[in-house]
């Protein structure tokens, strides 16, 4: 299954601010030091983590689960944030919903990570992340944290999904993908 995202119209950053500057100064998110010429990194682990799965998986959990959190896609991955502190129950949480053990291509960023910064929305590719792009993006002055998955009892505003329901789900559809996948694998080796 292909994934087509659709990107606005881009516009140039104005003046000096750049990439880094609108995800300090517009979302409050804290941006790691990079080389010229690498694209802006955000700290995960501070205002939320990130579960990275297949975009495929992905595309099946937004449409099971809805929601307006903010999700990004690089390529074949999807970047889904949720709350921080989410990426330490990740193992504990596949254990308790029975999926530990089973191979599943969904890896949690947290504390001391990284992830690469999409391009604003709106903005051209210059000077920014490659090929990363906001599928749903965050909104400038509005907080995030509310809008993440995350545990009951810890946070998550009304409106936000459950981190053990997003979990679950998205375990599932990876698993999915896996399978999948190894089917065509097998029936190409059989031809």
């Amino acid at each position: 299954m292909a994934l087509t995202v659709r990107v606005p119209s881009p516009r140039s950053p104005s003046g000096r601010h750049g990439v880094a500057w609108w995800y300090e100064h517009e979302l409050g998110w804290a941006t790691a030091g990079r080389a010229a010429g690498e694209p802006v990194a955000l700290r995960t682990g501070l205002r939320f983590d990130v579960l990275d799965l297949p975009a495929a998986a992905g595309v099946a959990v937004l449409r099971r689960l809805g929601g307006g959190w903010p999700v990004a896609v690089e390529g074949r991955r999807m970047r889904m944030l949720v709350a921080a502190g989410a990426a330490d129950e990740l193992p504990g949480l596949l254990d308790w919903l029975e999926w530990g053990g089973i191979a599943l291509d969904l890896v949690a960023l947290g504390a001391g990570d990284r992830t690469t910064a999409p391009i604003p929305p709106g903005w051209s590719g210059s000077g920014s992340s490659g090929g990363v792009a906001w599928l749903r993006p965050p909104e400038p002055g509005r907080e995030v944290e509310p809008t993440l998955p995350a545990m009951p009892a810890v946070g998550g505003g009304a409106d936000a999904p459950c981190l053990v329901r997003l979990v679950d789900t998205a375990a599932s559809e990876c698993h999915r993908v896996r399978l999948l996948g190894a089917g065509r694998t097998q029936r190409l080796a059989s031809s």
